[in-house]
């Protein structure tokens, strides 16, 4: 195995779009280990002075356009040996914080409530990495848990490019809090190499992401990426430390519930040799859905199990 290492940068980046049409920006091995460093932000989102800004992303806002709202992501990675039908796994195994600040922003027409809040309004919030605490403009401290908004693989390629606000079956602006440090994601493949990208960096987020955004933030993250030959998954998958994770993503809330759920009764019947009315009755007794989040045109449910409930 070998370890790698990609920096942002107007040549590493893709802005608002995922393509499978992308060349790849780094070549790695099935079970490497690459180090990415990603930024966050368009230019209406810059703090003013003091804060520093990283150069590279100063040189993107300069060189580049956003091809469809949405993020600026680097990538994409092609992971040897990927091809559509397996699965590529993303453990995720260090997350770092680039800059001391980070924003916060809502705008009229987005968010949960914007009948309540028809006005932009830009935040700017400090962070104390070391003591692992952002400060809210009103002094209360909230503690950090960093994470990837997006990762995902590339789209299958009938699609053309699609912008990275909505998650989909690729993954892509998941929003999920639990896929810190110590998780790891499970994607379908739908190209040749996967075609790997990720950033969107969050210092702390709510499930929901009730006003638009989390504290979004630059990141510097090191994943594992492992493909899974054969492995077909429908939706992405997760797991941390202690419970397995399924997801449903779909304009309609109930929709993405059902999808969530749905996908975890597939999960335990897998993994154990329950009946599928059984798998159903032990998600009501056991299982959580949490809201990911509301505001990204395809709205997210996780559904949440103990691995001891399924074999784990």
């Amino acid at each position: 195995m070998t370890d790698h290492e990609l920096h942002s940068s107007p040549e590493t980046v893709h802005w608002g779009f995922f393509d499978a049409a992308l060349p790849p920006r780094l070549r790695i091995k099935s079970g490497d280990t690459v180090t990415v460093h990603c930024v966050s932000g368009g230019p209406n989102a810059m703090p003013p002075a003091p804060y520093q800004i990283p150069p590279e992303l100063r040189a993107i806002h300069a060189q580049l356009q956003p091809r469809l709202p949405g993020h600026i992501l680097t990538g994409p990675i092609h992971v040897a040996g990927a091809m559509p039908g397996d699965s590529l796994e993303i453990e995720v195994l260090d997350i770092k914080f680039r800059t001391d600040w980070g924003w916060n922003m809502q705008r009229p027409l987005a968010g949960t409530l914007p009948e309540d809040f028809p006005f932009t309004r830009l935040t700017i919030i400090p962070i104390d990495a070391k003591r692992g605490v952002c400060t809210m403009p009103w002094g209360v401290e909230i503690p950090l848990q960093p994470f990837f908004g997006v990762m995902g693989v590339a789209p299958p390629p009938e699609w053309g490019a699609v912008s990275t606000i909505e998650p989909r079956a690729f993954g892509g602006n998941i929003d999920n809090k639990e896929l810190g440090v110590g998780s790891k994601l499970f994607l379908p493949v739908f190209t040749e190499g996967a075609l790997f990208s990720t950033g969107d960096g969050h210092g702390v987020q709510g499930d929901g992401e009730v006003n638009l955004t989390a504290l979004e933030t630059n990141l510097t993250g090191t994943f594992r990426l492992t493909v899974h030959k054969g492995r077909r998954l429908t939706m992405p998958r997760a797991e941390t430390a202690t419970h397995y994770i399924t997801h449903g993503m779909d304009p309609d809330l109930d929709d993405a519930a059902k999808q969530a759920l749905r996908e975890m009764i597939v999960l335990i019947c897998e993994r154990t040799n329950i009946a599928r009315e059984d798998a159903y009755m032990l998600c009501s007794l056991a299982c959580d859905l949490h809201v990911t989040q509301l505001v990204d045109g395809h709205k997210g449910v996780h559904a949440m199990l103990a691995k001891k409930y399924a074999g784990g």
